[in-house]
């Protein structure tokens, strides 16, 4: 399962808001709320928020296996 927790702990190391990158570099409202609810996105979205918060991919997403799949 991929999760978004370093997204959002990137967001509060920087001081920047979700509104911050929806209404001052064009994010969709829609593709925070799916990050959110864990869904996939896009690597042209991924590349994007690398951009905007100039950082690594590890610093937006991680991958965490499922408990059933460690078996």
């Amino acid at each position: 399962m991929i999760s978004y927790a370093p997204f959002y702990k990137t967001l509060y190391e920087q001081g920047r808001t979700e509104y911050d990158l929806i209404y001052h570099h064009g994010i969709s409202s829609h593709t925070l709320y799916r990050m959110k609810q864990g869904k996939p996105i896009t690597t042209t979205t991924l590349d994007t928020l690398c951009f905007i918060l100039n950082c690594n991919v590890s610093d937006i997403l991680n991958y965490v296996p499922d408990e059933d799949e460690a078996k």
